[in-house]
Formats: structure tokens, sequence, C-alpha cells
């Protein structure tokens, strides 16, 4: 492919995924195929000759299209948002097609100091302390990570370091292979499965804590957990408080945890990764209190604030945690020799190499602006509560916990089985997508606003999709709904006996 092919082939990319966006909703947010469909069809090796750029693009939309979960459909209400924008794809764009690798200061200046502005201007509108940023004058600062996976993992390895070092400083003595064996983290019971996973590659046991009946991990609940690891002889070390937890969007109360692991000297990160978001808006903020008793704090921008997959916005009080835990030198990799104060991040985060994240972050910030971004969030937010109002007008449901951010979880009164069926059914039927999760031991369905193109007509859509199959699941004679649905009511029905969950 030459500069002139490029211009071609870029602009029919550009003008294939306009076309799409445009007409999404003309398609069911789930494929119909079945596993092994691509691997079965493809060729078993790689084209011998080059192909023209416009059979690649054929055989795209013939073969990989089909078997795509459309996750910025209007419908597609699982899990949490993942970003997208026309503004980060162009910084996307921009990031491949300069092809830099920022592993140094020198490799590529501006991809590291890019990110130092774009993390101070991020942290500044999520409202965080100060200590946190790059600008700050003590030893703070900001990295794009990966994934909150990542950046849990990565707190986890800085936080074992930095406990073997102070523990060697008291005794230097100690077996520092046997030490490390008696390291404990601590989660709660609502924790994404990365969290735990991070305990796994990080070699250090996890525990994962019950909490109280709204899904909060409790400040006397770790305490006690302290202690009860103490006296066997263990040490805690981490902790991860999950600010918005996966099912329920629940938040543990910080202002309890952190006082208990700073009187034990304990690295206290905060995993934020969709609600953290909503911090843009001032009014929001609240869900934060008791950030000042963090060590590192992260929130997934690729989720909630139309940035593209992957960038997990990760801030710490005292880089040299970071630096302490990563710094492996090599002739051919010198750090930066400035009376300015500038970042190495290869000594920040897992791998040596990383991509110019940064630039999608500021092409987001510079053409949506804070208040582009708090009216996304607030928009959301918005069209959640109008789901809510009507799910609650059919009595036939239980909206539980109350909803939160862009978050609302429901079942039907007739027992768990029953709202197990109806999403199983909804998800057979591929036209809206939405997974389960459970709370105080019952099955809820979860629906999310993830689309950034979702409006309240769509909402209606997806409801209307949802109460057609209730019909078909709940006899119209035990209605008792004060608004049955969007549309008139299919009598088309099957009466289905349910006393157990």
């Amino acid at each position: 492919m030459d500069a002139q092919q490029f211009r071609e082939c870029g602009r029919a990319v550009i003008d294939m995924l306009a076309d799409y966006y445009d007409n999404i909703r003309n398609r069911n947010v789930l494929p119909s195929v079945e596993p092994g469909y691509l691997i079965k069809s493809a060729p078993e090796s790689a084209p011998e000759q080059p192909e023209e750029w416009e059979s690649v693009l054929k055989d795209f939309c013939e073969t990989v299209m089909p078997g795509l979960t459309h996750w910025q459909s209007p419908q597609f209400h699982a899990y949490y948002p993942t970003g997208g924008s026309y503004a980060s794809t162009i910084g996307s764009l921009l990031c491949d097609g300069i092809a830099v690798m920022g592993f140094t200061w020198i490799a590529s200046p501006a991809c590291t100091e890019l990110e130092v502005v774009t993390m101070n201007w991020l942290g500044k509108l999520l409202g965080l302390p100060k200590e946190f940023l790059n600008c700050s004058a003590g030893p703070g600062g900001g990295i794009i990570q990966g994934s909150a996976s990542e950046a849990t993992l990565v707190g986890l390895l800085a936080a074992k370091d930095k406990m073997i070092r102070r523990l060697l400083e008291n005794d230097p003595d100690l077996d520092e292979d046997l030490i490390k064996t008696k390291f404990v983290a601590y989660t709660s019971d609502q924790c994404n499965s990365s969290v735990e996973k991070a305990g796994v590659l990080g070699s250090m046991k996890m525990r994962l804590l019950k909490t109280d009946q709204n899904c909060k991990l409790r400040g006397e609940t770790l305490r006690k957990a302290f202690e009860e690891d103490k006296a066997q002889g263990l040490i805690p070390c981490y902790v991860i408080a999950n600010v918005g937890t996966t099912g329920t969007c629940a938040y543990d109360p910080l202002y309890e945890l952190g006082p208990v692991c700073k009187e034990e000297n304990v690295w206290l990160h905060v995993d934020a990764a969709y609600a953290g978001a909503a911090c843009v808006c001032p009014e929001y903020r609240h869900i934060l209190k008791g950030v000042e008793y963090a060590d590192s704090f992260d929130v997934n921008v690729h989720k909630w604030l139309l940035v593209n997959f992957d960038c997990s916005a990760m801030w710490v009080k005292d880089s040299y945690d970071l630096i302490n835990a990563f710094d492996v030198q090599r002739i051919y990799l010198d750090d930066v020799k400035s009376e300015v104060i500038v970042p190495d991040y290869r000594h920040w985060q897992m791998p040596l190499g990383r991509r110019f994240r940064a630039l999608k972050l500021w092409t987001v910030l510079k053409m949506y602006g804070a208040e582009g971004l708090r009216t996304h969030i607030r928009n959301h937010i918005t069209l959640a509560q109008h789901f809510a109002k009507l799910v609650r007008a059919d009595e036939r449901f239980v909206v539980e916990p109350e909803p939160t951010m862009g978050l609302v979880c429901f079942r039907l009164k007739n027992g768990d089985k029953l709202t197990k069926q109806l999403l199983e059914n909804l998800t057979a039927k591929k036209e809206v997508f939405m997974v389960a999760c459970t709370y105080r031991s019952r099955y809820v369905i979860r629906f999310v606003i993830c689309s950034r193109f979702t409006t309240k007509e769509d909402i209606e859509v997806s409801w209307n999709i949802i109460i057609k199959e209730v019909n078909r699941l709940v006899c119209p004679t035990q209605i008792k709904s004060k608004s049955q649905s969007i549309s008139s009511i299919d009598f088309e029905t099957v009466t289905i006996s349910e006393k157990s969950k």
C-alpha cells in the first residue's frame, strides 16, 4: 500500500465507520453466529500474495462484521460502557499513524509530556487531592495504564515492595522470601474478578471480606480481618476499595477504610473504574469522601469518558513507590536528566514499551471540553432514572438496590427462576443485551446505559422489548400495573406458576 492507496482506503474506512454508527439501530445488538464460525470459514494459512485493500474491506464486512457484538448500540445494556467517540478515534488514528514508542523521554518527548499534561487536566476535573497530581510540589503523579486490572496489579506489586523495604529497615536479617509468603491483600466480596486475579498474578493471598446489606465493605470488618491475620503471624499489606462495584455499583466508604489502613501502614488502592468518571460532575464527588487516605487511585477513562480502550488513568501519591519497585537500568535506557521534573514512565508500569495513549485522551478533552463530558455523564444518569421509572410503574417488578449512576437492577416478583428465564429469552432474541448479578442472594438483571447514542426513545424501545417478553411469561390477569408498557399489552401469553426462587 502506497500513500495514495492509504488515502483512498482511509477515506473508505472513515465513511464505513460513519455509516455504521448512523445505522447502528438497524442491527441486532448480538450476532447470530455459533462458536467457531470464523475459525471454520477462514483460510488455514495467511495469503501468499498481497490483496487489494478493497478486497480486505469486503472480507471484513462479510466475515468479521457478522460476528460482532455491537457495544455502541443503544440496545447494549450489559456490563458497563466501553468508551468511544469520533474525537477518540481521531486520537487513536494519530497515535497509530505516528507509531512512536514512549518508553523513555528521549524516545518521544511529547509522548511523555502530553501524558503529564492530560493526567493533570483530568485529575483536576475529578477533584482529586493535589498530592496525586504531577503539578504538585510532592512526588505524586498520574500515568495511563492499560486497564484497571493492570493498575490494581501495579499497586499490589508496589505495595509488596514497599512493605519489604520497611520491614528490612527494621530488621535487616529477615528472610525476604519467607516474609513475602505472609503478606495478605484485602477487598470486598463484591470486587471485580480482576482484583482477585491481581492476587494470583502477584502471589499474594487475597481475602474477599463480607460486605454489609448494601454491598459495602465497612471499616470495622477490615479492622477485624487485620487483627485475625496478625494473630496468625500474617502481615496486612494491600487493600483494594471499590468505588462502584461491578454488580450493583456500590461504594465502599473510603472514610472508614482509609484510617484503618493508615494505622497499619497498609497501602490503600481505590478501584473507581466506572463510577469515578462521574466525579467530573461536582455533585457526585461525595462518593470519594476519604480519598485523601489512598495511596493510589484508578478510573477507566475508556468506560464512561468517551475514550476508546485502552486508557486507564492511575494516580499515586508517591511515584517513588513505583520507581523503587520497577526500576531496572540498561545502558541504552537513559533517564531524564533535567532541572524540570519529568517522569520516565517505564518505571511506573509493568511493560517497557508504551503507546501514545495520551493523544486520544487529549483529543477528547479538547473536542468535548469539561462541560461536554459532564453533559454526557448527566444524560446517562437521567436516562437510567427514566428506565427505573418505567420498571417501577409495573407492579410485576422490583427495582433493587436503589439505582446508581447509569445502572438499574431489577427482578420479577415471581421469583429468581422466572427472572433468569426472562433474561435468557431476551438474550436469545438478540435485540437487547443485559447481564445478571446477585443482590442479597436474589437474582437480578442489570440494565446499564452504555452507548453515547442512547436517547429516551431508545430506552423505551428496550423497555418494550423487555415487557413483550414478560407478557409471554406472566399471564395478563396477574398484572396489576399502573403502566404495563409503552405500547399495548401482548395478550398471547403463557401462564407460569412460580412460587419458589
